[in-house]
């Protein structure tokens, strides 16, 4: 006996069914929100002719989101010895996966400042320890305190006196 197929309500509704299932699991809510630790490093030191340093901190935001940086409070230390403390309310806000550059002005330590002049005067890379928090959130958010710990080199640059890299 051959029986017929037929197309009634109760698989008109199975396929309703399905196909709005579908269509609500491709609905995620939006494109996803990551907040991820920033990063901050040296992207120039320069030592001025009263022997402060301007120090342009470079401040990576690797969230999905825009975050506002707030403050840094980021102890340098050259070699492992001290060499100053990078205190700065940059207050910006940096979009998201990108990185900003702030300004600071600071008066290093009398071992940092010789540790600078020795790598300057030989022509030499001078390794550097970043450690300290950065206090940043994300825009329509609350900020927090984040851990920021970096290890890497200075290199003098050529031409230009005083100017490290």
């Amino acid at each position: 006996m051959r029986r017929s197929f037929s197309w009634n309500a109760t698989w008109t509704t199975v396929l309703l069914v399905t196909a709005v299932a579908l269509l609500a699991g491709c609905g995620s809510g939006g494109p996803v929100r990551r907040v991820s630790e920033p990063a901050a490093s040296i992207q120039q030191l320069t030592v001025r002719a009263d022997g402060r340093w301007d120090v342009q901190l470079r401040l990576d935001n690797f969230s999905s989101v825009p975050m506002r940086f707030a403050t840094t409070n980021i102890q340098i230390a050259f070699d492992n010895g001290a060499a100053a403390n990078l205190q700065a309310q940059p207050a910006i806000s940096i979009g998201p996966e990108s990185a900003d550059v702030v300004s600071a002005t600071l008066t290093p330590t009398a071992d940092g400042r010789a540790r600078i002049a020795t790598a300057l005067a030989d022509g030499r890379s001078l390794n550097y320890t970043l450690g300290g928090t950065v206090d940043a959130g994300p825009a329509d958010g609350k900020t927090r305190s984040y851990k920021i710990e970096r290890n890497s080199s200075l290199t003098p640059v050529p031409g230009l006196a005083g100017v490290l890299r």
